[in-house]
Order: C-alpha cells, then sequence, then structure tokens
C-alpha cells in the first residue's frame, strides 16, 4: 500500500518535478517577482507567545520587507499571499507563487519551544536532518488539518504520520544551490543587523515549499515562547531590524544572481545548530559530513576518470568553490566517487546504478552514512545530464 501510495505521489506531481528551470540560467537574466508568504492567518493563528500571535507578527515582517523591496526595485513586482488576516491554503499559497511564475518565495513563520530556546533559523526543502528539525515541519504542515477537503488536495498525506514525513523526501528541489545562497544571507543578517542568534540552515519537508518551483526558503524568525525575544519581534524597533536585515538579504543575492553565469552560485551545506553553540555556517566553511574538508587550490586540473557508456545515476553529496581532495578523509567508504566541473564548480558524487529504483536505495545508504544531503544525479556516457532526461531515455 504505501508503494502505491509513493507511486500515485509521483505520478501527481510529474508536471512539478519535471518543469524545472533552475533560475539565473540564462543570459541577461533578472529577478523580476518575488513572492512574499507569512504563515498562518485567520482561523490558524500559528503558535503563541505571552500577547502575541504568530500570524500577526510574520503579517507584519512580510509587509515591512515588501516596502522595502517595492520602494528600492520599481522593476520588481512584489506579490503576498495574504496582505491581512485571512486563512490561506498551504497548496494555494505555492499555487500563487508558481503561476505568477516567481522568480524567489519567502515563507515567514516565528518559532516556538522551550521558553529558554532563541534565535533565528532558515530551512530550504530536503531531508528532516533531525528530530527537531521534523518537528518545525510536522509544526508548519499541520496546518492543513484546518483545510476543508485536504486528504484530497494532498493525495493522503498526513503530516502527523512518520510515513508521511518520509514521502516528502522523495521531491529534490532543483533550485537548492539558489535557495543555500539566499538563505546563507539571511542569517548573515539575523546574526549582523538584527543581532539574533543564528541557529543556522536546516533542511526540512515543509509541504509550502515542496510545491513551489523556484528557490524557496522558509525563515522562522525568532521564538515568540521566548519572553525577551517575544517583546523584541513585537517591536517596531525589532521588526525594522528584522525587515532590514531580509532586504540586504535579497539585495545581496538578487546582486550576485545577476552578475554571475548559469548555475554558479556556490552550494553550502547546510549545519544544525545547538542551543549554546554559535552556527557552522558563521564562517562559511565547506563541510562534508559534518567535518570541514581540505579545499585546494582551484589551479588544479580535476582528475579525470573513465567514463561509463549508457546511463548512470550517481548521488552527489557535495559542492564546492575549491577543489577538495579525493583522498579527503570525508570520503571514506564511499563506493565509486567521482569528481566533475560545472561552471567552475567542483561537484562530488559517489555510487554506481543503473536504475533509478537503484540509485534512491543508493541514496537512503549514502544518507545513512552522514551525507543527509545526498541527492540523485545522472549522467550519460560520463557527462551529466538533466535526471528528467535519464529517466525519459529508460522510459520511466
Amino acid at each position: 500500500m504505501k508503494k502505491i501510495t509513493c507511486l500515485l505521489l509521483l505520478l501527481a506531481f510529474a508536471p512539478v518535478l519535471t518543469s524545472f528551470v533552475p533560475k539565473g540560467g540564462e543570459e541577461g537574466y533578472k529577478i523580476r517577482t518575488v513572492v512574499i508568504d507569512p504563515g498562518h492567518g485567520g482561523h490558524d493563528p500559528g503558535c503563541s507567545g505571552v500577547k502575541a500571535k504568530e500570524k500577526d507578527v510574520a503579517l507584519a515582517l512580510a509587509l515591512k520587507l515588501g516596502k522595502h523591496i517595492e520602494e528600492q526595485y520599481k522593476d520588481i513586482k512584489v506579490i503576498y499571499t495574504r496582505k491581512d488576516d485571512r486563512f490561506i491554503e498551504l497548496h494555494r499559497r505555492a499555487a500563487i507563487a508558481n503561476e505568477n511564475h516567481a522568480d524567489l518565495f519567502i515563507c515567514i513563520h516565528l518559532n516556538s519551544g522551550p521558553a529558554t530556546a532563541y534565535g533565528a533559523e532558515t530551512y530550504v526543502m530536503g531531508l528532516h536532518k533531525s528530530a527537531a528539525n521534523l518537528e518545525v515541519a510536522k509544526r508548519e504542515n499541520a496546518s492543513i488539518l484546518l483545510e476543508e477537503g485536504y486528504e484530497e488536495q494532498y493525495d493522503g498525506y498526513d503530516p502527523k504520520s512518520p510515513e508521511g514525513s518520509t514521502i516528502l523526501e522523495l521531491f529534490q528541489s532543483a533550485y537548492l544551490d539558489q535557495s543555500l545562497a539566499f538563505a546563507t544571507r539571511v542569517q548573515d543578517n539575523y546574526r549582523g543587523k538584527a543581532k539574533m542568534k543564528d541557529r543556522g540552515i536546516k533542511q526540512a519537508g515543509f509541504l509550502v515549499l515542496y510545491k513551489t518551483t523556484m528557490p524557496s526558503v522558509l525563515i522562522e524568525s525568532g521564538f515568540l515562547t521566548n519572553p525577551s525575544e517575544e517583546k523584541f519581534l513585537t517591536s517596531e524597533e525589532g521588526q525594522s531590524k528584522i525587515a532590514e536585515g531580509l532586504f540586504t538579504a535579497f539585495s545581496s543575492y538578487k546582486k550576485e544572481l545577476e552578475s554571475r553565469s548559469p548555475g554558479t552560485i556556490v552550494e553550502q551545506a547546510p549545519e544544525d545548530s545547538t542551543e549554546g553553540e554559535s552556527s557552522n555556517m558563521a564562517d562559511h566553511e565547506i563541510r562534508v559530513n559534518g567535518k570541514p574538508v581540505n579545499q585546494g587550490s582551484t589551479g588544479e586540473q580535476p582528475a579525470v576518470g573513465e567514463s561509463e557508456a549508457g546511463i548512470v545515476f550517481k548521488v552527489q553529496i557535495v559542492s564546492s568553490a575549491n577543489r577538495i581532495p579525493m583522498s579527503d578523509p570525508s570520503f571514506q567508504n564511499l563506493p565509486d566517487l567521482k569528481e566533475y566541473n560545472e561552471e567552475g564548480i567542483f561537484k562530488y558524487a559517489a555510487g554506481k546504478a543503473r536504475t533509478f529504483t537503484d540509485a534512491t536505495a543508493l541514496q537512503k545508504d549514502i544518507r545513512a552514512k552522514g551525507f543527509a544531503d545526498a541527492f540523485v544525479v545522472a549522467f550519460r556516457d560520463g557527462k551529466k545530464i538533466p535526471l528528467k532526461d535519464a529517466l525519459d531515455a529508460q522510459g520511466k
């Protein structure tokens, strides 16, 4: 029954999975449309502090951020999923972004937890890397229970079930690099401008993100359950600092994306941070399996391995602006390791499978070794090709 459910989900979202065209992939690319999504709303208040409700603070931050963009970039269209206190279904939020061909989707939320928890964190779509990430995703995804007919709309997805969370791992964003690039800038500015604790960049299966077809992030802008942070989050000064920081992050991301040739935004592996520890993203280290790697000179010529005839699936584990020695300890016990270069970015993939089914099994094995962000890529005769092309060639 589980296999049938997964198959139905894949078929249902085949148009979404096969329609990705990475943003910034054409010459002269410009960001023209941004969708800002204030979380919750209407009869869905989200989490609460002593006085504040998540839906209200999220809306205030969204409107302030949007105003900055509208005032500074007259050529950019800013669309809000809501501008007042109304309930918008999760699937509809993603649809608004897709229908308007958005170049960036920014989902703004507030966090809840123990009264001692504080700080901001940014999520991109992906595997739940920890139990804490899973709980955040389950809490935000539970909003669908307030939607009429949610069983049909989400193909039987149950936000409270372990199986439901696992299913979302099947949907790998084509825009992970760009999402991470923007998320990095967001966290930089929470730490720098807003002077908030940087809890890092994380991955989890948020329904509102996995249906979007553009770079997307979900921002948890602080803890309403922390009395001190609630006071900051509800103050005009606090909201202004956060909105200014988010705008600075957007401006930096926009400048970087529009000035680069296709595919050259550097992917940086997100790291979970724990209470009392500074974020590992603060130093912008390239990490593999949670450990910093020895980055070599970009002047070296990459080693060229034997070409493998036909379609071969591998699992990408990391990418870096600098070359990583194949002998790096982080790569130990990884089979059939391959290095390849795309637009000056060194990428590393492991394993070898002839079918997509075998590739997903390989992906699970490699993730179990600690590479939680690993995803499937495809090659034809040793050259990387879009995953869709490989599946089409095999009649999938």
